[in-house]
């Protein structure tokens, strides 16, 4: 049966995105790649950007770890969407997950979460009731947010960093491995150390 479903992006993280799809029996055509450096990922074609020719039942998915650049190609592009979720995640039933996302094993998502389009929960994240995350938002390994929190727009949780319950952090924020937030963020703060500190401001 011939897929027309791709991945944007040649790199690791592409890796895990494809492994999940396939775990899913979702088939993979081939990898989009704007400078590719090998010819094949997991045994899926990569080609040059330039070379794809898009077909109208054509879904994507963007499998790049940098916040900003996903939100680039997603408005550049008007593209259908996949989403992948590792079928070892734990997702609530009353949980709302945006389209383009990808969840990996491992990741608890609880009661009224809601989570924004093209977000990534990496493996071993734990993202507790009534949490909401913006679009563009990465929650790295480990890191886990309890209740109400709300997480904006392409903001990055390091590995293994905890926020306690009720916080707000703002949007494009870089939150360091290991931080301990336990006060609000302002937007495009990068936030350090237990308890966490702003240490400076991201220019975007």
């Amino acid at each position: 049966m011939e897929s027309h479903n791709y991945i944007f992006g040649a790199s690791g993280h592409a890796k895990v995105v494809l492994d999940i799809l396939l775990s899913n029996d979702i088939l993979v055509a081939s990898i989009i790649d704007d400078n590719p450096k090998v010819d094949f990922l997991l045994s899926v074609p990569v080609v040059k950007t330039s070379a794809f020719e898009l077909n109208a039942s054509s879904k994507f998915i963007i499998a790049i770890g940098d916040n900003w650049v996903r939100k680039e190609i997603v408005e550049r592009h008007l593209f259908n969407y996949l989403t992948a979720i590792h079928q070892k995640a734990v997702i609530s039933s009353f949980a709302a997950i945006g389209e383009g996302s990808v969840v990996m094993p491992q990741v608890v998502v609880n009661a009224d979460v809601t989570i924004g389009k093209h977000c990534i929960l990496n493996s071993g994240s734990i993202i507790e009731h009534d949490c909401v995350l913006s679009d563009y938002v990465h929650i790295s390994p480990n890191a886990s947010l309890a209740g109400n929190v709300s997480v904006g727009e392409g903001t990055q949780i390091g590995i293994g960093a905890s926020v306690i319950q009720g916080i707000t952090i703002g949007k494009w924020v870089t939150i360091g491995a290991g931080a301990v937030i336990i006060e609000d963020v302002p937007d495009f703060a990068v936030v350090v150390g237990n308890p966490g500190r702003v240490i400076k401001m991201n220019l975007k």
